[in-house]
């Protein structure tokens, strides 16, 4: 049974990853209290060490970075509780949140007018014995953007099951020469496409190993996951948000999707899984539900 009482807030952070710390600061900052509802450990925390991430030329280990987020929001009033969504509903006077709490037997309320989705993505990750422990030492990596120029020069090894996999193995090409992506699918092709080599594999063949990963009789310094990722938007789904043809959150410029005071920011949105984007979309995010605020406090 849900509670009877609700806390109401200007606004509802539903995650507390990059995107959902950075908007609890702006908000905080805006003198606007806010929830920040932390469904557990961030894809973050699974950076080893991040060298692209603004402001930190000699690199940023996830955990770290998160936990300059967290001191960062909470300095500003940030009122963070640890557990899961459960139901997002929209009414005549805003949104009324469900969710999972550590510290609560039933599921807890909260209302603002205002909700932020930074919900982010879950990898799909390979059923490969110690592959969380190889991401984190960065022998499997899941973000060529983020990291291959720290892979560059090495035998990357491209793991995939699609043409995914096919495109990133070429993008990874600019880093280094020795580029195999191994094609999980049955009805491969055998051969590259002159870019890059092309193996034919199976999840048995591969052996991640403290210094390299090796399939059958071949070394990699590194594997890369091409397996894609599922967005969470499941809340969003719930509000009734709509999505594009890729399946997408469509948002404005302001980062507000197609259901009035529902905004996303962060991995949840795009593709591009950038800590640079995420901040930046979650700042927009919070300024525009600033403003709005603003203007309807102007009415009263």
């Amino acid at each position: 049974m849900i509670s009877p009482y609700a806390d109401r807030y200007d606004a509802i952070v539903i995650g507390a990853g990059p995107a959902g710390l950075t908007a609890a600061t702006y908000l905080g900052r805006f003198h606007r209290k806010a929830l920040v509802l932390d469904g557990g450990p961030s894809r973050a925390s699974w950076i080893p060490e991040s060298h692209n991430t603004p402001g930190f030329p000699h690199g940023v280990g996830g955990e770290a970075l998160l936990a300059r987020l967290r001191d960062q929001a909470d300095r500003y009033g940030a009122e963070r509780r640890a557990g899961r969504a459960r139901s997002l509903v929209r009414g005549a006077d805003g949104f009324v949140l469900a969710f999972e709490s550590e510290d609560a037997d039933t599921p807890v309320t909260a209302r603002a007018p205002f909700v932020l989705l930074a919900t982010g993505v879950v990898d799909r990750l390979p059923a490969l014995d110690g592959v969380e422990d190889a991401i984190r030492a960065a022998r499997v990596r899941l973000c060529p953007i983020c990291d291959a120029y720290e892979a560059t020069g090495q035998r990357i090894a491209v793991l995939g099951d699609s043409e995914h996999g096919a495109r990133e193995a070429a993008f990874l090409t600019t880093y280094s020469p020795e580029v195999t992506l191994l094609d999980l699918r049955p009805d491969a092709p055998a051969e590259g496409d002159g870019v890059f080599a092309r193996l034919s594999a199976r999840l048995a063949d591969i052996a991640l190993g403290p210094d390299a990963v090796t399939v059958r009789d071949k070394v990699f310094d590194c594997l890369y996951l091409a397996l894609g990722f599922d967005s969470q938007q499941d809340l969003a789904r719930q509000a009734g948000a709509a999505r594009d043809e890729d399946g997408r959150l469509v948002v404005t410029a302001h980062q507000q999707t197609s259901v009035d005071g529902l905004y996303a920011a962060g991995d949840v949105v795009r593709g591009l899984n950038q800590i640079a984007v995420a901040t930046a979309e979650a700042a927009i995010a919070a300024t525009d539900i600033h403003n709005r605020l603003r203007r309807a406090e102007a009415k009263l």
